[in-house]
């Protein structure tokens, strides 16, 4: 019989359920006591794991970054590293948090997080440069993730839906250009790819992302403990 790793098993236990209720009930709704609760497993034994629900949210994170830009690459329809996803990626991203409470308040608690925010830099200054190497070969690794500052502080912006604010449209259309402004796209091809972003159905995008986001986090999580304890046959 195989050895099982249950320090693993209980971690991935414990993503699993903690992203359940944060995609479900919402991030700041959902405590430690509250997941420890659904896990019949106490505080401290679940903090000795993760420390903080920042840690938590942070594990979460990484698996959107990836599982998202795939999608928004499907629909963009222009290859893996392309500018036309990165700019749906927003669109879907502001309408869900216009249209989603619970997503409104998962995305902006990933940018106020400093653990998370910092993933959030690292992994989308690695996607500008294979998007923008081509267009700015004097660009060093420190001047992406210099520019990714500025381009996290506009996408935060972007989500913060107000009342009495502007426009979902004039948010998007205004956030693209200054994001593709920081990375030196001429005017032409700026028009031309938030254009083309306003006119796809940018809303539908975000909902399915966000349903199929939380499915996917759901059965990737299973199919890891299951793979797990197989190993004990």
């Amino acid at each position: 019989m195989a050895r099982i790793n249950k320090s693993t098993l209980t971690k991935l236990e414990i993503i699993r359920v903690a992203s359940r209720m944060f995609l479900e009930k919402g991030y700041s709704a959902t405590t430690i006591k509250a997941i420890s609760s659904e896990l019949e497993m106490s505080t401290g034994n679940l903090t000795f794991y993760f420390p903080s629900k920042e840690h938590l949210l942070a594990a979460l994170v990484e698996t959107l970054g990836s599982f998202q830009w795939e999608l928004m690459s499907r629909e963009a329809d222009e290859g893996l590293s392309s500018l036309m996803a990165i700019c749906l990626e927003l669109a879907a991203m502001a309408a869900m948090c216009e249209d989603n409470a619970v997503a409104k308040d998962f995305y902006l608690s990933t940018y106020t997080s400093p653990i998370t925010l910092e993933i959030i830099r690292k992994n989308d200054a690695h996607r500008a440069m294979q998007v923008f190497c081509g267009a700015l070969p004097h660009w060093t690794e420190d001047n992406f993730r210099e520019a990714e500052v500025l381009v996290s502080g506009i996408e935060y912006a972007t989500l913060m839906t107000t009342e009495n604010g502007p426009s979902l449209e004039a948010r998007i259309a205004g956030a693209l250009n200054h994001i593709m402004l920081i990375y030196e796209i001429p005017e032409e091809t700026r028009r031309l790819k938030i254009g083309r972003v306003l006119a796809m159905d940018y809303r539908r995008i975000g909902s399915r992302v966000f349903r199929d986001f939380l499915d996917f986090v759901e059965q990737n999580n299973e199919q890891a403990i299951e793979a797990l304890l197989s190993r004990r046959k």
